[in-house]
């Protein structure tokens, strides 16, 4: 999949304002749900630059002197250095969910602004203690892959990919997120963490996702609209697939019709929440008609 297969979806909003202490904040809940991951919380093996102290010797001729320890050095009378156990930077991985379906939206903006909006969140804090932040793109014809990076240069290929859009309606589609997932599976090597961030109308993905979850932090932010979930009272519709094109005419003026469909939305979103939780994911819902920054952060608690 080409970033020329991709389009910037009609009603674009951009994810709104990114406050620098809302940010602050999802940070704080983020170290949290990932403790053990983070820097400083898994430790490599061997001798080098960290936080964690491993050992306590004589100075020796050629020794930094930096890494003098005053309180044993006057304690012993003899001139201590500290040895510590070298921090692991840890990759943080995005899968995000490009699909036809990302481009809906009925109120202040469409799911793929709120995924825009994510990734740049993430992205940032990904980075921010010298880690580095990967993307993998689904939903178009084959996975796209932007290898792990650190630094500013990071945060601008993101930035660049995540805008360039969403597939078309009906074009044709072969890979899902089950597919993203198998790609992060192959090429993360340590322990890190897993965002995926999609609506979950893809179908196969339950598999892959205890799979990864099983050497990996998992967080699944899952976006959603309002409307997905009930119809309105409008009359006669003309329901359109945007994936696949397939049409389906209802008369929603049916209180059968509006309970259905109502009945069947809240079975797909309890089994997501099901298939989620046996993969020990973390769960995070976002609505387009809400604060996704502050449900994100408070989702993360």
């Amino acid at each position: 999949m080409s970033a020329a297969q991709l389009i910037v979806p009609p009603g674009r909003q951009g994810p709104g304002r990114l406050p620098a202490d809302a940010v602050a904040r999802l940070d704080l809940a983020l170290r949290r749900r990932a403790s053990g991951v983070l820097p400083g919380d898994h430790l490599t093996a061997g001798l080098g630059a960290g936080t964690e102290i491993a050992q306590l010797r004589p100075y020796e001729p050629g020794d930094d002197v930096r890494r003098l320890d005053p309180a044993a050095s006057a304690r012993t009378g003899t001139p201590h250095i500290r040895l510590q156990v070298p921090e692991r930077a840890i990759t943080t991985w995005l899968v995000l969910d490009v699909s036809a379906s990302m481009a809906f939206g009925t109120a202040d903006r469409l799911k793929s602004d709120v995924t825009e909006g994510v990734a740049e969140v993430v992205s940032r804090l990904a980075v921010r203690r010298g880690g580095r932040i990967g993307v993998v793109v689904a939903g178009g014809e084959r996975v796209r892959l932007l290898p792990p990076r650190g630094g500013r240069g990071a945060l601008a290929s993101v930035r660049r990919l995540v805008q360039s859009g969403v597939v078309p309606d009906s074009a044709a589609t072969g890979a899902g997120i089950a597919d993203a997932l198998t790609r992060v599976q192959r090429l993360a090597g340590a322990r890190g963490m897993v965002v995926v961030v999609s609506d979950f109308r893809d179908a196969g993905w339950a598999s892959a996702l205890r799979a990864t979850g099983a050497r990996h932090t998992v967080v699944a932010v899952e976006v959603c609209d309002p409307r997905e979930g009930a119809l309105p009272d409008a009359g006669h519709l003309v329901l359109v697939d945007p994936e696949t094109g397939l049409e389906v005419a209802a008369d929603s003026n049916s209180r059968r019709v509006r309970e259905a469909y109502a009945t069947a939305e809240a079975a797909r979103r309890e089994d997501v929440r099901e298939q989620l939780r046996r993969a020990g994911a973390e769960h995070v819902v976002l609505a387009t008609d809400r604060d996704w920054l502050r449900d994100f952060a408070q989702g993360l608690r």
